[in-house]
């Protein structure tokens, strides 16, 4: 996978959890923190802030797959 692939999708999703990406692409989620990084430092995705649940009260998600990463679209 390179960076256009993550790229595409995102652009395509639009906004999309980690744990999505990790299944998607079969790549190690700090891998792809680090891809996402990328990004984010061009300033084309953001890291949407993370409440410290879901919605339920379950707690049987994994807080790091929960990340939650937006594509910031393109005026042109």
């Amino acid at each position: 996978m390179i960076l256009s692939d993550l790229r595409n999708y995102l652009k395509d999703k639009h906004r999309v959890t980690l744990n999505e990406l990790v299944l998607h692409f079969h790549v190690d989620a700090n891998a792809l923190r680090g891809m996402l990084a990328k990004w984010i430092s061009k300033g084309k995705v953001r890291l949407s802030p993370v409440t410290s649940s879901c919605g339920t009260s379950c707690c049987k998600c994994d807080p790091l797959l929960t990340e939650i990463y937006e594509w910031i679209d393109d005026a042109g």
